[in-house]
């Protein structure tokens, strides 16, 4: 067991502004030495994501306490007794990329090669367990759940080998995190599901780290015209910066009528995913990326999908199996193609959590890192 900081929610639902109400505390904590099949990892960078928001504001209902963070690197200090881990291609001194949804590889969802969540790994993320079962953080004797598998806004982190995938030393740790989430998320809906052919144009909607990490992607398709779409006028600029051929205002990109083969929405609430469809042309695909409350709904006429022949995707965590599509994404970077760098709006002490969550919800941050080498 060792000492380690980290940041832990207490509470769920507390009012905003966080850095008033301040329901995470960056507290001491006791982490188990780590069990077959997992490692211990030194955390250096973090990725604060709308996923973690999503707990804290009570969208995704979790236990707590929980130690949150699912976006993240660091690097391997150890296994656990009897672990497989070297085996299995990951050597003491690896940068990996934790990620927040292991797959087992044995159930009938990770057959699917990415198109549904593990069984088991989805199960563990529910109950703030690791995947091969139990907890491994404690304080004062008491439990502390894992967010996701990883707990990644800590100096250290326990994780299953299946929820860390090793990269090469010359990957910077600020663009390995992100490769965790942001990019598999966003870059892998544009990869594994909407690959758009030569002359097709994509269109992101929600140009927060998700859909920014979809922007860049499908710009390093040939010949793909690449238009994003969010209410921020910050948020277009970036896109613009970045190279995104074109940018509107919801209300704009309705009144000029404009249609996509692939639309990719990457907002998570019920209006943007209405944009989404609406933006859709016959015979495209809406895949739909973000994570609305339990209770979200939409209104939307069936009548478009049958006569107009479009689909509407789901996709969670971009249809990737990330040991496959991770070093994807890293030949994409090697060769100067993918801007991972970009896409971090700033840098945050552990300590200024709660006010980073603040940034979060007030849609001014792409991506925000926790620094923690």
């Amino acid at each position: 067991m060792i000492q380690i900081q980290g940041a832990v929610l207490e509470r769920i639902g507390a009012p905003r502004p966080y850095s008033e109400s301040r329901p995470i505390s960056v507290v001491d904590v006791e982490l188990d030495d780590p069990r077959d099949d997992e490692l211990l990892v030194r955390i250096e960078t973090a990725g604060v994501c709308h996923s973690d928001l999503s707990v804290v504001d009570g969208n995704r209902v979790r236990p707590v306490p929980m130690l949150l963070g699912h976006e993240a690197a660091g690097i391997v200090e150890r296994f656990g007794d009897g672990s497989t881990a070297e085996r299995d291609g990951v050597r003491v001194g690896d940068r990996v990329v934790l990620v927040f949804l292991p797959r087992c590889g044995h159930c009938t969802a990770c057959a699917t090669e990415g198109l549904t969540p593990c069984e088991p790994g989805s199960a563990a993320n529910n109950a703030g367990t690791l995947l091969g079962g139990g907890i491994r953080l404690h304080r004062h004797r008491d439990p502390i759940y894992h967010h996701l598998g990883v707990s990644g806004f800590a100096t250290h982190a326990v994780v299953n080998r299946a929820s860390a995938v090793p990269v090469p030393r010359d990957v910077p740790p600020h663009v390995a995190a992100l490769l965790g989430c942001a990019v598999l998320t966003g870059g892998g809906a544009v990869l594994n599901v909407g690959d758009p052919r030569p002359g097709q144009s994509v269109a992101v909607v929600g140009l927060g780290g998700v859909g920014m990490a979809a922007v860049i992607t499908a710009l390093t398709y040939r010949d793909v015209r690449v238009i994003g779409v969010d209410q921020l006028p910050e948020k277009l600029a970036a896109a613009q910066a970045l190279g995104a051929h074109e940018t509107y205002t919801p209300a704009q990109v309705a009144a000029a009528g404009i249609k996509a083969p692939v639309v990719i929405e990457a907002v998570g609430h019920p209006a943007a995913l209405e944009t989404a469809v609406a933006l859709t042309a016959p015979g495209g695909r809406t895949i739909t990326v973000g994570l609305p409350p339990p209770t979200a709904r939409i209104s939307l006429s069936p009548l478009g999908f049958v006569a107009e022949g479009r689909s509407l995707i789901g996709s969670y965590l971009g249809s990737a199996v990330p040991s496959r599509d991770i070093p994807r994404f890293v030949a994409l970077w090697r060769e100067g193609r993918l801007p991972v760098e970009a896409l971090v709006s700033s840098s945050v002490r552990l300590g200024d959590i709660n006010e980073a969550m603040d940034h979060l919800a007030d849609g001014t941050a792409v991506r925000q890192l926790v620094d923690l080498a």
